[in-house]
C-alpha cells in the first residue's frame, strides 16, 4: 500500500477525492489537512471529520490549517459548493476530533514518517503546505511525489480559484520543490485545462448506484432544484445530494448539466500517474495585476519547475472511479 496525505478544503469534489482514495486498495490514508477555501477552515474540519465517520473510517488524523492566506484574510468561501461545502447533502456528527498540531505540522510529520515514500495530494489553496516547507524546506525530497490540483495552463482561464486564494503559497511551493536537485521533488500539477476534460454527468451517477447496487433515481435539470436523493445506500445519498448542487451551479454558470471532477482526477494521478499524460514547463504564479494567473513557458529555455498534466482518457478514469467508490459504498452499506 502506498502511504497518502492529502490537503482539502473540502468542498463537493474534494469530499468525492477522498472517498476514491478510502475506496482504493493501494491507498493508505495517512493524514488529512484542512485549510480553508471552498469554504472556512472550520467547516473543512467538520466535513472532513464526518465524512469519515459515515464511511466507518478510523484511525485517520484529520488537522486543522490555515484559516488565512499567507499575507492575509481569506477571500469569500465559493459559491459553487453551498454554504456548508457539500451541496445539499447532510453528514453525521463526528465522535473524532482535530489533531492537537496543525496541518502544516501534520505535513512535516508524515514526511518524517514515510520518507521517499509519502504521496502528497493538495486539492485546496498551499496555504499549509507553503507553511511546511518554510519549517522544513527538506519535505519535497522526503516525497514520492507531490501532486497539485490547481492552475490552468493554456489561458483559458484567468486564475484558478485554488492558486488564486493565496497566490504567494503557490509561488513559495513551486520555487521550494525547484530548488531540489532531486526530480520526484517537481510536483504534478492538474490544472482546470486537464481535469476539465472529466465531467461527470448525471448517467454517471446512475452507473456509480448501480455498482453500489442501491436503487435510485437517476436525476435531470428538469428536476425541482434541492430535490434530494432517494438512494438505498447512504454514500450513494451523500454523493447525489453533493453532485445536484455542483451540477446545477454549473448549469447556471452557462454550462451543461455535468460537474468536472477536478480533484478525484488529481486523486487518482496520484495513485497512478499513468493515468494523465505530462510534459514539463515552468510555470510562474502572478503576484500582481491578474493575481493567482500561472503564466507558463513551454520552450524548455528555463529549468522546468512542474510537470503539467495535458490528457486524460475520461473513459479509463470514470470505469475506475465508479467501480472503486461503488464497490467502497456498497461495503460501508453492509458493514464489512
Amino acid at each position: 500500500m502506498k502511504p497518502v496525505f492529502v490537503d482539502v478544503d473540502t468542498g463537493v469534489d474534494d469530499a468525492l477525492a477522498l472517498l476514491y482514495l478510502l475506496a482504493s486498495s493501494e491507498a493508505d490514508l495517512v493524514g488529512i489537512a484542512s485549510t480553508g477555501g471552498n469554504v472556512a477552515v472550520q467547516q473543512v474540519c467538520e466535513n472532513n471529520l464526518g465524512l469519515l465517520e459515515l464511511c466507518r473510517v478510523t484511525g485517520i488524523p484529520v488537522s486543522k490549517g490555515a484559516g488565512a492566506t499567507l499575507t492575509g484574510p481569506m477571500r469569500d468561501p465559493s459559491r459553487s459548493h453551498g454554504p456548508r461545502g457539500l451541496g445539499y447533502a447532510e453528514l453525521p456528527p463526528a465522535d473524532a476530533r482535530v489533531t492537537g498540531y496543525d496541518s502544516a505540522t501534520a505535513w512535516v510529520r508524515a514526511a518524517h514518517a514515510f520518507p521517499g515514500e509519502l504521496i502528497g495530494v493538495a486539492t485546496g489553496p498551499l496555504t499549509n503546505l507553503a507553511t511546511a516547507l518554510r519549517a522544513e524546506p527538506a519535505l519535497p525530497a522526503l516525497l514520492r511525489r507531490l501532486v497539485v490540483m490547481g492552475g490552468c495552463y493554456d489561458g483559458t482561464a484567468a486564475a484558478e480559484w485554488n492558486i488564486s486564494v493565496d497566490p504567494e503559497a503557490a509561488a513559495e511551493v513551486l520555487a521550494t520543490c525547484s530548488e531540489s536537485p532531486e526530480p520526484q521533488c517537481i510536483p504534478i500539477l492538474c490544472g482546470l485545462d486537464l481535469t476539465r476534460k472529466v465531467a461527470m454527468t448525471p448517467q454517471h451517477l446512475a452507473r456509480l448506484a448501480e455498482a453500489a447496487g442501491a436503487a435510485t433515481t437517476t436525476m435531470s435539470a428538469h428536476d425541482p432544484r434541492g430535490t434530494r436523493s432517494t438512494a438505498s445506500n447512504p454514500l450513494i445519498r451523500l454523493v447525489e445530494d453533493a453532485m445536484r448542487f455542483y451540477m446545477e451551479a454549473h448549469y447556471d454558470n452557462g454550462q451543461e448539466y455535468l460537474a468536472h471532477l477536478h480533484d478525484p482526477l488529481a486523486a487518482a494521478a496520484a495513485l497512478d500517474p499513468a493515468l494523465v499524460a505530462i510534459r514539463p514547463a515552468t510555470v510562474d504564479v502572478e503576484l500582481t495585476g491578474t493575481r493567482g494567473r500561472t503564466a507558463t513557458d513551454w520552450t524548455g529555455r528555463r529549468k522546468p519547475n512542474a510537470l503539467i498534466g495535458i490528457g486524460v482518457d475520461a473513459a479509463v478514469f470514470f470505469d475506475r472511479f465508479i467501480a472503486r467508490v461503488g464497490t467502497f459504498a456498497r461495503r460501508v452499506a453492509e458493514g464489512v
